[in-house]
Order: C-alpha cells, then structure tokens, then sequence
C-alpha cells in the first residue's frame, strides 16, 4: 500500500505544491501578526493577546535553554530521519520520547527555570492555585458544578471553572503523593504531553502503515507545540487523548487481548472528556481509526468511557451541568469582548504555530490520499476503502476536522496554539507524507519556527 501510495501522491503533488501550501499558511500567520498592529491600539486591545494570534507578549530574549535546544534540532536534522529507518521499533518509540521532552523541556528553559517551568502552573489562574483549598475530595467533586460561575466568593479560579474536575483531581493527586509544586506539576505535564510522539507513530503503525509511522518520528519528535506542551495542563491533555486514539488502533489489530487494550481506551477517553469538554471532539479520531481498521472495539471501548462517566456522576458531577455552566462562564470574562471574525481564522494562524509549516506543506498531499474514496456499492465499498486508505492522511484529517469543529464553535478564542494541543498531534502525522529526500529541509522549517517564536515571545505557557 505504501510504495503505491506514494506514487498517487506523486503524481499529482511535488515539491512546488508542498512550498505553496507552506507560503499559503505562512501568509496567514504573516496577517494574523500584522492586523493587529495596522488596526491600532483600541481594537487591538479588544483581542486580550499581546502577541496575537499567539497568547503572550512580544520579548525578544535568550537563555541558557537556547544552545541546547539549537543543538537538539541539529540533532533530529542531522540524524532523525536515518534513525527513524534503522532503529528497532521499541527502541524508536522512546527515542522519539526522550528527545520530544528534551526538546521541549530546552525550550522551555528558553525562558528560564521559575518563569519557563516551575512558576507557570503557580498563577493565581491555574490550577495548583485551588490545591492547597481541597481537603475532602469527594466535597470537591460534588460542590464542584456550584462553584464554576464567577463572581461569587468561592468561584474557581479561570482555568479549574473552565475544566471538569478530572484536571484538578490530577493536580490534586500529585500533591497528595508527595509531589506538589509547579516543578512537578509541569513535569508530569511535560513527559505526558511529549509521550504523544511515540503515541502518534503507535497508532499508525497499528493501522497497518509502520513505514510512515516512522517516517513521522522525526517531526514529531521536533514539533513546535513542544513550546505548549511543556508547562501546560494542555499537554498532559494531549497525551492522554493521544494514548486512548493508540489504544483504539493496536486492539483493532490484536487477536488476543483486544478487549483489554479496547476497554483501557475507553478508560482513558473517559477521562480525557473530564480533563476538558473540548475533548468530546476526540471522537472524530476515534472514529477514524474505527473506519481505517474494524469496528470491533467500538462497544467495548464505549463501555470503558461510560463506567467514567458513571463513576464521576455517582461522585456527584454531571458533566452536562458542567458544561452548560461552562458555556456561561465563559461568556462571563473576556470572550464576549474578543472578536470572533479575528479570531476565527486568527485560531487557525495560531495552530499553524504549533504544527509548523511542514504540516502545512503535507495538506495537499493528504487532499490526494483522500481522495481515494470509491464510488461503489455500500456493501463493498468498505473493505476496498480500507484496503487503499493511508493511516497517516486519515488520522491527519480527523484531527483538522477536530480543529475546524472546535473552531467554527466560537467557544474557542484565542489560546488555541494550547487549547488544541491534543488535535494538533494528529495533524502532524501528515509530515509523514513528505518525500525522503525533503525530509531534512522540512525539519530545518519546523526547528527554525519554533526556535523563533521561543525567542520572540515569552508565551504565556
């Protein structure tokens, strides 16, 4: 299917189109930086981001994370894609991790150890501010719907009002084990969100393409989000999702112990919609991996997901009241001022950030691969689509879909370069269409944007 594969693509798609499709998004972003500055101060000061469309503020600065991270991109150029081919899988697989989480845990020492790390999950914002306040669990969980609206004396703080309480529960956890503190907060965050570079190349190889499961290592290995993964709750996201999608994919290839692994992702999906109620989108993935294999895991992972929301509504929380409260919060602060018609495409901008111009530069070669799809009789139609489809254009299209979704719902406006996190690992499967031989270059790309917007804007996360 791959050598296949590859020569469709080919055919229709060369290396011109994958520079259009970067040129296209980089003028995107180019805009998204610039309106803000042509409309002036007022209206700027409407989209509460001062280096919109990213969260931050513009800093050009240096710091003792740079030489390493510089030296860790050379690194994954110089060496990546050749270790990608020859490595055993196991060994790949946390090759792929390690040097994730060394990449973003450099960038993140960009901008120091308490302002880059330590200190970014302690603000008055994020969730270890409510730690300390959780003596009884079970209270918490059950009061938990009573305290999301603000304005009242024990409202949450932004970011516990704007999650269901599985993310406090997190935090709280680490504490009550003995590791509470940013420090470690940030890096549980850290090697759960990078763990998706090894998450990602999983499930592709599950879906039967081992060949662009490697070759996407490398890219993800260096993806740009690391500058978000690394020291926000988003990342942790990221990587859970990205495990229960892997899980789906390896229990429709097991023979034996598919109900395990099914069920444990199920587990895991029903939890991730209680770490965020955006995550719910995480069923366009889940679907994807269900049409490229078998629909054989479908009900015993939809059995995993509801024991979580059992459980969680037997503690006394009903995610539907939750979100509804949410919808209300949010439209209590900042997002009713915040211009959709900015931020509907400045969103999409920001996520470009995140995935980086090589993910742009594969769009047109996923359009191809998917555009396989026969037109057949519905009984036969199935097995021979899955027989042709590409594991890697699929899975990256399920998580633009995510995005678009997410997007077009307005309740997403501004800080989607975090936000979105756990959508944007599966868009960066779509590198793996690359050719070999543009590899290198492209991963020069991906270093040289995420060493820039590290450098240029201390980011709020």
């Amino acid at each position: 299917m791959a050598n296949a594969s590859a020569t469709r693509v080919a055919r229709y798609v060369s290396t011109r189109v994958d520079g259009y499709g970067a040129l296209a998004a980089f003028l995107l972003v180019l805009v998204a930086f610039l309106l803000p500055r042509i409309e002036g101060k007022p209206w700027r000061d409407k989209l509460y981001a001062g280096a919109a469309p990213i969260f931050g503020g513009w800093l050009p600065h240096l710091g003792w994370g740079t030489v390493p991270a510089v030296a860790i991109a050379a690194a994954v150029v110089r060496f990546g894609p050749e270790l990608a081919r020859r490595l055993s899988w196991p060994r790949l697989l946390l090759t792929a991790w390690a040097t994730a989480a060394a990449w973003a845990f450099a960038l993140a020492m960009v901008d120091g150890w308490q302002r880059g790390f330590a200190g970014r999950l302690t603000t008055g914002d994020e969730y270890l501010h409510e730690v300390g306040g959780v003596h009884d669990i079970g209270a918490m969980v059950r009061g938990f719907s009573g305290r999301i609206l603000d304005f009242q004396p024990d409202s949450w703080t932004t970011h516990v009002s704007g999650h269901p309480p599985g993310a406090l529960l997190v935090f709280v956890g680490l504490d009550r084990i003995g590791l509470g503190g940013g420090a470690w907060a940030g890096l549980l965050c850290l090697l759960a969100g990078t763990s998706a570079a090894a998450a990602v190349p999983c499930a592709l190889r599950a879906l039967g393409s081992e060949h662009r499961a490697r070759a996407a290592t490398p890219f993800l290995a260096l993806m740009p989000a690391a500058i978000w993964i690394a020291v926000s709750a988003d990342g942790l996201f990221a990587g859970v999702a990205a495990w229960a999608v892997a899980l789906l994919a390896v229990a429709t290839r097991l023979e034996q112990g598919w109900l395990l692994a099914a069920v444990g992702s199920g587990l895991l999906f029903g939890f991730t919609v209680f770490l965020s109620y955006g995550l719910v989108l995480m069923a366009v993935p889940a679907a994807a991996v269900l049409l490229a294999r078998s629909f054989r895991p479908a009900l015993p992972a939809l059995a995993g997901a509801l024991a979580v929301v059992a459980a969680f509504a037997a503690a006394g929380f009903w995610w539907f009241t939750g979100y509804h409260l949410v919808v209300q919060r949010y439209y209590q602060g900042i997002a009713h001022e915040r211009p959709y018609l900015y931020w509907v495409w400045g969103n999409l901008a920001a996520t470009v950030c995140a995935v980086g111009l090589a993910t742009a530069a594969s769009g047109c070669r996923v359009l191809v691969e998917l555009e396989v799809l026969p037109v057949r009789p519905a009984r036969d139609w199935l097995p021979r689509w899955r027989s042709r489809v590409d594991p890697a254009a699929l899975m990256a299209a399920a998580g633009l879909a995510a995005i678009l979704i997410a997007d077009i719902s307005g309740l997403s406006k501004a800080e989607t370069e975090r936000i979105w996190l756990p959508f944007d690992v599966w868009a960066l499967a779509a590198t793996a269409l690359l050719p070999r031989h543009s590899a290198r270059f492209w991963l020069v790309v991906q270093a040289a944007g995420g060493l820039a917007l590290n450098h240029l804007i201390l980011t709020n996360w």
